[in-house]
């Protein structure tokens, strides 16, 4: 039996929700209202398409994924309610929170779009059902994907996100030791525990071009080797591993295009990448033949000299200047978010895989 990935998306979604509602989680304070008295507020004086859309829009995904594990899970009756009710709760709960934010204003408004794109996402998603696409996704990803490969799906359709990030290197996720050490070392000031953080002598380097050649190497190959632990058929791995690059490349471009304009969309394609990708599709293209434990072990093997070679690299010298340049604009909560993407990803690929050789037949 195929468990449902409807559930951890969903889990998934809900934290994109919290990340977005309560951003930038700074100056809690009680401003003297009551917490539901935006209930009760005049409608607002400026509203605009992107308000709307972005309240509808926003939930409806969440609606949808809700509704899809219900219907896995053979709950048919409460597809379309419970999910409404479930988000708008979570909406409630979020308008409520930011009256403590200075920086958000709580809406009634929002909250009742936000419950009407639930319901929106709930209804496309039984209407789907009832033309029979789902069962048809299930016919897919039975011939596509093992039984237990929900943890390897869901991190998958994450990966592009966490690319949306500008890393040092492209492809590069998990970049966290030197952010580490400056949040340790500004919590420890004025302790005895200060003297226990490593010191340095240099300052982290820029990865010369056959380290950065490895690194982009690395990064294609991870989530490449992350799917043949989870497919099926040798010919299936190899259209994957074409997906992958497609995709990847095309993350990479998008978040190069986000961050210094559409004109460098394609400007960190130079000589190293160019050759770490051309390995990287040989490379997992023969390895399609290899048995699933076989790509576990190298992935794991991968996964330890990727964050070795990456945490010994400094951030980006325009980090400071991306950084600035987002919080200027309307994706800043959701580019936030792919920042924490981009740090957590590899790590929680290890655990997947490490729990996948644990508890999976070998005979699968």
């Amino acid at each position: 039996m195929h468990k449902s990935a409807a559930w951890p998306l969903a889990l998934v979604y809900v934290g994109l929700v919290v990340y977005a509602s309560l951003y930038p989680f700074a100056e809690w304070r009680d401003q003297g209202i009551a917490p539901w008295a935006f209930l009760g507020a005049s409608l607002p004086r400026y509203w605009t398409s992107f308000d709307l859309a972005i309240n509808v829009a926003g939930y409806a995904p969440l609606g949808g994924l809700l509704a899809l594990g219900s219907l896995r899970t053979g709950r048919v009756r409460h597809a379309i309610v419970a999910p409404m009710l479930a988000a708008s709760l979570l909406s409630l709960a979020m308008e409520m929170l930011q009256s403590y934010l200075p920086a958000r204003i709580p809406s009634r408004e929002d909250w009742l779009l936000n419950t009407l794109g639930a319901a929106s996402g709930a209804v496309v998603v039984i209407s789907l059902a009832k033309l029979g696409a789902i069962d048809r996704w299930s016919q897919i990803r039975a011939r596509w994907f093992v039984p237990h490969s929900r943890g390897g799906i869901v991190l998958l359709a994450l990966w592009p996100m966490a690319l949306l990030f500008p890393p040092a290197v492209p492809f590069g996720l998990g970049q966290v030791l030197e952010r580490l050490e400056e949040a340790l070392g500004s919590q420890l000031v004025d302790t005895p525990f200060l003297e226990w953080l490593p010191v340095r002598d240099t300052e982290l380097q820029p990865l010369v071009p056959g380290a950065e050649m490895v690194c982009v190497l690395l990064g294609l190959m991870i989530p490449c080797l992350l799917g043949f632990c989870v497919i099926r058929a040798r010919i299936r791995r190899g259209l994957f591993v074409l997906m992958a690059l497609g995709v990847g490349s095309a993350a990479t471009a998008l978040s190069a295009a986000l961050s210094w304009g559409p004109v460098h969309a394609w400007a960190w394609l130079g000589l190293p990448v160019q050759v770490g990708m051309a390995m990287a599709l040989l490379l997992s293209l023969g390895l399609t033949l290899v048995p699933w434990r076989s790509s576990a072990a190298l992935l794991l093997l991968s996964l330890g000299i990727y964050l070795s070679l990456l945490n010994q690299a400094p951030e980006s010298a325009y980090f400071a200047q991306t950084l600035h340049a987002w919080e200027q604009g309307r994706f800043i909560r959701f580019h936030g978010l792919a920042e924490w993407l981009g740090w957590l990803w590899p790590y929680a690929t290890l655990v997947y895989v490490l729990s996948l050789i644990w508890q999976r037949d070998p005979k699968n």
